[in-house]
C-alpha cells in the first residue's frame, strides 16, 4: 500500500503551520475538515483552482502537519490532525477557526 510522509508531532513547526493556514484556500480545507464527521477525499472539495493547484494546497497542509492523508483505493482521504496540533500548539486551531468564523465562515473563499 502506498503511503505519504507526514511530520511527527514533535517535528511540527509553528512557522510552517501558520504559513500553511495563512492561505484562504488551505484554511477553507482545514475548516471543512474540522467540522466533518469523517475523512474527505480531495475530490470532495470544490475549490476554485486547477487540480494541480489543489494538489499543491493539500500537500502543503500535509507537509506542515495540519492534515493527514491516506490512500483508500484510488482516492486520497484527508483528516485534520487536530489532536496533534492541539498537543503541540494548544489553542492555535481554535483561534484560527474562531477568527475564520468572524470573517465570514469556512465556506467563503475567493478565487
Amino acid at each position: 500500500m502506498r503511503t505519504l510522509d507526514h511530520p511527527e508531532r514533535d517535528e511540527m513547526r509553528l512557522d510552517t503551520v501558520l504559513a500553511a493556514l495563512a492561505d484562504p484556500i488551505r484554511r477553507h480545507i482545514a475548516c471543512r475538515l474540522n467540522t466533518a464527521d469523517d475523512d474527505h477525499a480531495c475530490a470532495a472539495f470544490e475549490l476554485p483552482v486547477s487540480k494541480s493547484t489543489s494538489t499543491y494546497h493539500f500537500r502543503t497542509l500535509r507537509e506542515a502537519g495540519v492534515i493527514r492523508q491516506e490512500y483508500q483505493g484510488t482516492s486520497i482521504m484527508n483528516s485534520l490532525r487536530k489532536d496533534d496540533l492541539d498537543a503541540r500548539f494548544p489553542g492555535l486551531l481554535d483561534a484560527v477557526f474562531t477568527a475564520q468564523n468572524i470573517e465570514g465562515g469556512a465556506a467563503v473563499i475567493s478565487a
